[in-house]
């Protein structure tokens, strides 16, 4: 599983996961701690800001629920099934294109590819509708 983030601000880290992601094994709370925290940190500074992720039941589940409400970080309450309103769904297309075209053979070809990939993809490369949905965040 890979894991990302951007905001208005910028690009966030990128995280490759081994393995399946499990709420009650507290996997993706692992990957908030790891990476969004961070994240969150050098791009917002301080700033409020209001965290949005999808409906899979690993973002959902109580147990990450109740970690995100203990650090007091908002949530973005959204519709399930909606990627349109989620600007990452356009640099994940991208990202997908970019490794299906360089074939990687192993997981850490696919980091190596992937964490390049991210790193370098701007906020300009996403569709015409993505910067209206960043002002409404």
């Amino acid at each position: 599983m890979v894991w990302g983030c951007i905001c208005a601000c910028g690009m966030g880290s990128l995280h490759i996961w081994k393995g399946t992601i499990n709420a009650y094994q507290n996997s993706y709370i692992q990957v908030l701690e790891q990476d969004m925290l961070p994240s969150r940190r050098r791009l917002f500074q301080g700033r409020p800001c209001i965290f949005q992720h999808d409906n899979a039941r690993p973002h959902t589940a109580s147990i990450t629920m109740s970690w995100l409400h203990r650090r007091r970080i908002r949530v973005l309450k959204w519709p399930a099934c909606s990627p349109d309103l989620s600007p990452i769904e356009n640099i994940w297309h991208i990202i997908k294109r970019k490794v299906r075209q360089r074939r990687p053979k192993t997981v850490e070809q696919l980091g190596d590819k992937n964490g390049t990939t991210f790193l370098f993809i701007t906020l300009s490369n996403l569709s015409p509708q993505s910067p209206d949905v960043f002002s409404l965040l």
